[in-house]
């Protein structure tokens, strides 16, 4: 009897305890792992158990004459197991100037570009006034869906003067870097974060491992760049797409104020202005600080001259203590943000010997990387996993006709195979002139007119023109592969002390074959100011009729111009899409003995020749 009372004794504890050691056994929900990828965790997926929340976290600057430390607003989204089981996870973190708004396009918001060279626009342009948009906890939404089931924790935050971000725009000023870097060292516990943008009550960020990858596309991606230039320990890897490194090279070539494809007029206090979506009453201030003295002083809209002003805007210039690992996107046809941005980021990093990839697309502004690129460079660097990436191949671009998820490996960027070939110009304005690897031949001078009322498209495609001069190779009998930065020197003459220099080169016949649009028949673009002939940073009047010698490149490139087409140069002065618009009639008059082209061919000279026998 007491034998089977003790049997059901033991029966009825041990059902009773078997929920209990139903959880014990219960596995938690950790990161996955296949093939170097972090995979879509079920667990982590349901929106409904995301925990979203806002804090500030507290800088070292004060950029909006208050008194006191500008705070950086920031939101939160990680999984629930975060804080129900103390899963500890990496973050990708995306900061932005444009989460909460931007002004309105109003008319006047850009510069008038309608002007003589040398003189200041004729009127001022318009200061519209950014509306805020957005309500807590949520800054934006962006990645969130990519990352959070893969078991990252996104974060976001909105850069200086933008939002609930206190502080003032500065595009590209010191406090757009250190502002980053403030979050990821709240991020790392290395600084205080609060619960309220005036308040005192702290909050850590204690689900983080301290490893951070950063994001963006555009803007969104100079911020990762920016923040890496600082050296900040935890930020591990950037991932920047189709960025700006240098507000320079965004707003100027080589001397010449020259407006971004798409923004004929708008200039870096105009970008100011459209992102300044910050606290209302703080905006005089900064208005009279940053915009109409900080700025109207250092840009130099009158001569385009590269200085201290544009030097503290240029990324490339804070490379020393850079140390995450960066895998590059950017397209070669963007002539919004150019190719070169991301180039001479990438070129630095490698002789860092920081691990680098990049790729490459033919397409225009923006597009990401394939997301197995993105997933294995974060697992990689994020998490730790051994998969390899870092041994890959350096560079991958999508091919011609390709999609964007299928590019081909190639061992580094410009492709290791290409040789310079110089070419150059035998006479025939105002018609067609030759472009040969043939120096003999190449005497004389030829002379256009300038007029922006012309674009470069119908330059391109006029027979017979007198505002453009234009120089053709024979019809190619091999596909020709150009793969890194052509470089042009042009020997000039201008009949006025200033003039606009601008060279595009293009495939003829026009839109034939693979390309749809027109803009597919532009291989590449470069712009130059003559009186920069010297240097960049210090311009002087042309003397009319005298002859100067100026040197530039033109993009970085990596296109395959198929047998059949011809590649031709063209120099003409005013562009009507992205120069000043002075007066029509300005004449320039090239001497072809002193003038060539420089172009990376893959197989160098030989197969240049076999292609245009």
């Amino acid at each position: 009897m007491k034998n089977t009372y003790r049997l059901f004794l033991g029966l009825f504890i041990f059902f009773i305890s078997l929920p209990g050691i139903q959880a014990q056994t219960t596995k938690k929900a950790v990161p996955v792992f296949k093939d170097g990828e972090a995979q879509i965790v079920p667990e982590f997926s349901d929106p409904e158990k995301w925990i979203r929340t806002d804090l500030w976290v507290e800088t070292d600057f004060d950029t909006d004459g208050d008194g006191k430390l500008d705070r950086m607003h920031v939101d939160v989204t990680r999984p629930a197991q975060t804080e129900t089981e103390g899963l500890k996870l990496p973050v990708i973190y995306i900061s932005s100037p444009y989460f909460a708004g931007v002004a309105p396009d109003v008319p006047g918001l850009n510069w008038d570009v309608n002007h003589e060279l040398g003189e200041p626009a004729p009127h001022e342009r318009a200061h519209p006034e950014v509306i805020r948009r957005g309500k807590r906890p949520i800054i934006s939404s962006s990645h969130i869906k990519t990352w959070v089931p893969r078991g990252y924790i996104v974060v976001h935050s909105s850069s200086p003067g933008t939002g609930l971000s206190q502080g003032s725009p500065t595009v590209g000023g010191d406090n757009e870097s250190l502002a980053p870097k403030a979050v990821i060292e709240w991020l790392c516990g290395r600084r205080p974060g609060y619960t309220s943008i005036n308040g005192n009550e702290k909050v850590k960020a204690y689900w983080s491992t301290g490893k951070v990858g950063m994001t963006g596309t555009s803007y969104n991606g100079t911020l990762p760049l920016a923040a890496a230039t600082t050296g900040v320990d935890g930020l591990e890897a950037i991932i920047p797409i189709s960025p700006n490194t240098s507000y320079y090279h965004y707003y100027r070539s080589n001397g010449l104020v020259r407006s971004p494809g798409g923004y004929l007029g708008e200039d870096v206090d105009v970008l100011y202005d459209f992102i300044h979506s910050g606290d209302e009453s703080k905006r005089a201030y900064s208005n009279k600080v940053i915009r109409d003295t900080e700025m109207k002083n250092g840009m130099d809209r009158i001569t385009g001259d590269y200085n201290d002003f544009w030097a503290g805007r240029d990324y490339l210039n804070d490379m020393k203590p850079m140390k995450a690992a960066l895998l590059m996107s950017h397209g070669f046809n963007d002539w919004n943000v150019m190719p070169e941005h991301s180039y001479r980021i990438y070129k630095a990093a490698k002789e860092k010997g920081l691990p680098v990839m990049i790729y490459y697309h033919q397409n225009g502004h923006g597009g990401p990387p394939p997301m197995r690129m993105m997933n294995r460079w974060f697992t990689r660097y994020l998490f730790g996993i051994e998969n390899g990436v870092e041994k890959e191949p350096g560079a991958w671009i999508v091919r011609e006709n390709d999609k964007r998820d299928q590019p081909t490996p190639y061992a580094d960027y410009p492709n290791p195979e290409a040789a310079p070939v110089s070419l150059y110009l035998k006479p025939g304005a105002p018609k067609a002139g030759k472009l040969s690897t043939d120096k003999s031949g190449s005497k004389g001078k030829e002379t256009l007119v300038d007029n922006y009322s012309f674009s470069g498209t119908s330059l391109a495609q006029a027979e017979i023109t007198e505002h453009r001069l234009i120089y053709v190779t024979p019809e190619l009998k091999e596909d020709v592969h150009i793969s890194g930065v052509p470089r042009i020197t042009i020997k000039l003459a201008s009949s006025k002390p200033a003039a606009n220099l601008s060279v595009w080169m293009v495939s003829l016949p026009w839109n034939v074959g693979r390309r749809v649009k027109i803009t597919d028949n532009i291989i590449n673009r470069g712009w130059a100011d003559p009186q920069n002939y010297k240097s960049i940073r210090k311009g002087e009047p042309l003397k009319p009729g005298k002859f100067y010698e100026i040197s530039f490149d033109l993009m970085p490139d990596d296109q395959i111009i198929p047998k059949g087409q011809k590649i031709a140069l063209m120099i003409f002065s005013s562009d009507k899409d992205f120069t000043i618009h002075p007066k029509p009639g300005t004449e320039l008059t090239i001497d072809l003995e002193g003038t060539k082209l420089v172009l990376p061919v893959v197989g160098g000279k030989e197969a240049f020749g076999k292609a245009v026998k």
